[in-house]
Parts: C-alpha cells; sequence; structure tokens
C-alpha cells in the first residue's frame, strides 16, 4: 500500500512539474494573492514586502520604486517588447498605489481652496472625475496602470495618438484593457483616460471579490468617508468600467 502511494505522489509530482515548467516558458507566472483579503482589496499592504508584487525595472517606468502583480508585470513586458518592435514605446508612470498613498493624494485634493464652502458630496464628485477615493482604486490592485502621460490631449495627436491606436490595436492580445473610456455609451463615473489600462485576468476576478466582500462600512479613515454611500461610489465608479472588463 506505501509503495502505491509514493507512486502515486511521484506521479503527481511529476505531472505539476511539468505544469509549472509549461507556464514558466510561457512568461506566466503564478500569483499568490487569490484568494484575496479584504486587506489586500483595500490597498491596506506594502507591495515592496508581499510576494507576490515585483519591483519595475527602470526599463519600463519613470519611476524607481513601484510595484505590480508579477504575472500583470510579466504580460506587460511582453506587450513593451512587441510595441517596441513597432517603434512604439510604452512606459509606465503610475502602477500600485496602496491605501496610505492614494489617501495622500486625496487628502491634498480635498484641501483646495476651490473646494471651501463645498458639501461633501459635491467635492467627492468633483475628485473623483480622476480620482479615486482611498480603499476604490484600482490600483490597490496591482493590476492597473497609467502610461506616457495623464492629459487627455496628448493622446489625440502625433506621438501621443500612435500610442494609443496601439494600445487600442494590441493591448488585449497581452490581457490589458483600457480601462475608462468614452462615456457616450452610459458608462458611470470616472472622465475618460486613455492612459489607464487593466489587466483583466487579475483585475477581473479582484473586482468579483471587491464587489462580493466590501462595503461602504470598509470605506473609512479619510475625509468625506461617510458620503461615499450618497455618491454611489461603489456602483458607479468602482463598477463604471469598460463592457471588456465586466467579463
Amino acid at each position: 500500500m506505501k509503495k502505491i502511494f509514493l507512486r502515486q505522489f511521484s506521479l503527481l509530482y511529476f505531472l505539476v512539474s511539468l505544469f509549472d515548467a509549461g507556464l514558466a516558458m510561457h512568461g506566466v507566472v503564478e500569483d499568490s494573492l487569490s484568494p484575496f483579503t479584504r486587506e489586500e482589496l483595500l490597498g491596506k499592504f506594502n507591495p515592496a514586502k508581499h510576494s507576490g508584487f515585483q519591483r519595475i525595472d527602470a526599463t519600463y517606468s519613470t519611476k524607481s520604486d513601484i510595484y505590480l502583480r508579477k504575472e500583470a508585470y510579466e504580460a506587460f513586458k511582453r506587450m513593451h517588447e512587441a510595441a517596441l518592435k513597432e517603434g512604439v514605446t510604452l512606459t509606465i508612470l503610475s502602477a500600485t498605489r496602496n491605501f496610505d498613498a492614494q489617501k495622500a493624494i486625496w487628502e491634498r485634493k480635498w484641501k483646495r481652496l476651490q473646494y471651501q464652502g463645498k458639501s461633501d458630496l459635491d467635492r467627492i464628485v468633483d475628485i473623483m472625475k480622476f480620482s479615486s477615493m482611498p480603499g476604490t482604486s484600482r490600483h490597490h490592485w496591482g493590476t492597473d496602470i497609467d502610461m506616457n502621460s495623464l492629459e487627455p490631449a496628448y493622446f489625440k495627436q502625433g506621438k501621443g495618438l500612435l500610442i494609443y491606436q496601439w494600445l487600442s490595436a494590441h493591448a488585449a492580445e497581452y490581457g490589458y484593457y483600457q480601462t475608462y473610456t468614452s462615456k457616450n455609451d452610459g458608462r458611470s463615473g470616472y472622465e475618460e483616460e486613455a492612459w489607464h489600462w487593466s489587466y483583466l485576468p487579475l483585475a477581473g476576478p479582484m473586482l468579483e471579490a471587491f464587489n462580493r466582500v466590501i462595503t461602504y462600512r470598509d470605506l473609512t479613515g479619510f475625509s468625506g468617508c461617510t458620503s461615499a454611500d450618497k455618491a454611489r461610489v461603489i456602483e458607479d465608479f468602482v463598477n463604471g468600467i469598460a463592457p471588456q472588463l465586466k467579463k
């Protein structure tokens, strides 16, 4: 009986090894974050100390200390290489931002003079045209990146337009999709962002987990948090994404 068990175990180990080798040959890295914890969904962790994340090399980014989930990073590198062959350079400007980083952005905007005398709801709606409320940003997940420019006009002409056209035609081949497309089709939430692209194979399951696990009670610890439900942040912003990302 013991010999049979050992033979079965050896066979299983051999098959698993073959599977892992196949993944490695295709540049796929097993992700270590699933199933996703509440802290991971809310961005309450340090990506630099998390085994599921990898630091982005300076070859691909303008910043020296930013991270992506491993599988998303490997997919980006393949996409970057393919784009270069066609004369297009993809540069990551922003990747993973945890809760604290997003809170710093939020609080800085919240204190702007233009909002003096405004209600919390009015501030939220205006800030969230382009910036996420802490705990709700897809950048918390390590699946989303901003590329090349944060100015809408950049992607309307010249080099920026060529970059956007290449991404629109080829990014999906590597699992990346534009997150916030035109709102002409009735999409809610953030304004269009030509620079923001999401790695669907991981972001899809994370969105499902977020909608299942996170409630407005989890969104605390920053200015305006008590008005998040009134602004329908989860319904209209977290889920206000391109139809392709709701697969």
